[in-house]
């Protein structure tokens, strides 16, 4: 019973459900300081107490073509790698708002890249939210994101060091950095310390094969020059929910969550609310099973 209402108040609210405190730390980089005991307040982040990780988002859409109907692969890899060398260089810039936070976050140098308006970028080719294709789309532009990331953060620390904290957690971190090769990968079988097996790429329902085999690479590589340098990060990557800086950025969608509503009304502060329609809508395809999936699901 409880868990039914856990889900059910989840679903209505829109928000993160549960955590699952063996998963995060199956997957932790750095156990040898402390278990990962809580995420901040939108479940973005999940690291140590009194650590911080500085924010950004990429809108997915703006790195489609609709009239191709091409995602520009190239293009996004750039700007993960062009923002992941922002993000650290913005660990040393950063106000802290205490000592602590600080100082961990000079001993991990955790980053918050992200992406924000799948469910726009979903609704636009014409795929199901809840659907294969759709899943599987997400998951190979996650790996790809993160696995450029990564291999940045070892290149970086090829020329400037690993973040302090990396030598006591080598093995740790190496670990699960295999894990994701091997997910993206789609093995089935091989994980190291894991209580769970995750659940693998299913490169067969994407529907953009180059997008598999560059997550691949980039996860080769983020793996190779990681046992090579190390890492200048102890974490790299983030899924944030973008409310109102998606607004900004022209999202019709948020971080990884689909559309709540064609037509949404957002309450102002100082008073008043304005009309929020989607955009994505009229550059859709018109597949009427996709659309029904996506707005059942």
């Amino acid at each position: 019973d409880l868990w039914e209402k856990i889900g059910e108040a989840a679903w209505q609210s829109a928000d993160p459900g549960l955590h699952f405190n063996t998963t995060m730390n199956d997957w932790h980089t750095c156990p040898e300081g402390g278990r990962i005991r809580a995420s901040n307040p939108c479940s973005e982040y999940m690291f140590l107490d009194d650590t911080a990780c500085n924010l950004a988002s990429a809108n997915l859409l703006k790195f489609y073509d609709t009239t191709t109907g091409k995602f520009d692969l190239a293009s996004f890899e750039h700007v993960c790698k062009l923002w992941t060398l922002v993000l650290e260089i913005s660990v040393t810039m950063a106000q802290f708002p205490s000592k602590e936070i600080a100082q961990l976050s000079y001993d991990y140098r955790t980053l918050g890249l992200g992406y924000a308006n799948i469910g726009g970028l979903l609704m636009t080719m014409g795929l199901g939210y809840d659907s294969a294709e759709g899943r599987a789309i997400a998951g190979a532009l996650t790996a790809l994101m993160t696995g450029i990331a990564y291999k940045t953060s070892a290149e970086i620390a090829g020329e400037l060091g690993a973040f302090p904290e990396y030598a006591k957690n080598q093995q740790h971190m190496l670990r699960v950095i295999r894990n994701h090769r091997r997910a993206v990968h789609s093995e089935t079988d091989g994980y190291e310390g894991l209580s769970r097996k995750p659940v693998p790429l299913d490169a067969e329902s994407c529907p953009d094969a180059d997008m598999v085999t560059r997550a691949r690479l980039a996860w080769d590589d983020a793996l190779e020059l990681g046992t090579k340098n190390g890492y200048r990060n102890a974490q790299t990557t983030v899924l944030a929910p973008t409310g109102t800086i998606g607004l900004v950025m022209d999202c019709d969608t948020t971080g990884i969550e689909p559309d709540f509503a064609l037509v949404k009304f957002k309450k102002l502060a100082g008073g008043g609310y304005f009309k929020i329609i989607n955009q994505a809508a009229p550059c859709a395809p018109a597949q009427t099973a996709a659309w029904a999936s996506w707005a059942w699901a």
